[in-house]
Formats: structure tokens, sequence, C-alpha cells
């Protein structure tokens, strides 16, 4: 894993071999770093990503669930045809297709007498 800062509002983390148990809390960790910098857009980059299990794809959910309330939109790319799959089949794919809300967007009450 290695993380390209050099774009701070897209920063990109970049997996490659195998994301499973014993590998995916040095991921979490990372992403969880990252986040904290409010990046506009995080990329998980998976070209070099040879296997992944359960626990890996909950690291992608976990920075989806994470980046929204800075508004953080998640990108992937590289990404394998077996992931691709994966994503399609557990509805990831469908979650992180889903808009970030505005960092700051509160939403507005109805005026006094409207229903």
């Amino acid at each position: 894993m290695s993380i390209d800062h050099s774009d701070p509002r897209s920063p990109v983390i970049v997996v490659a071999g195998d994301l499973t148990f014993t590998t995916a809390g040095p991921l979490r960790t990372a992403v969880d770093r990252v986040l904290d910098g409010r990046p506009a857009v995080l990329v998980l980059d998976f070209a070099g990503l040879l296997f992944i299990d359960s626990t890996g794809l909950s690291v992608i959910v976990h920075a989806w669930r994470e980046g929204q309330p800075a508004g953080t939109l998640i990108r992937l790319r590289g990404t394998p045809r077996f992931l691709t799959t994966i994503l399609d089949m557990t509805g990831v794919s469908s979650l992180l297709a889903r808009p970030a809300p505005a960092p700051s967007a509160a939403v507005p009450e109805p005026p006094a007498g409207s229903a």
C-alpha cells in the first residue's frame, strides 16, 4: 500500500496484492488518516489487487461511510474485473455512486405555518 498526496484535494491510496482479514487493518488506518484531512475526493487504486475478502470489502464501505459527513467522494480506480463483480453483487457499487452531501449542508426548516 502507498499513498500519493501530490493533490491534497484528491489523495490516492494504492492497494496491491491481497486485501484480506490480515491486511485490511493498515488500509483502514490509512483511509482514516487521509479522511481526517477532509479531501474532496479519496481515490482507492486497486490496479494491483489480486484478491479481496469480505474484510477488505468492508474497508471500502468504511471509507464511504466515514467520508459522508465531510462530503468526501470515494472513487475507485484500476478496479479488476473480479472486484467489479463483487461490488455489483453486494450492492457496494450503487452505494459508492450515491452523491456525498455537501460538507456543511443544513436542511432548511419549512416556514412556520406550512404543512
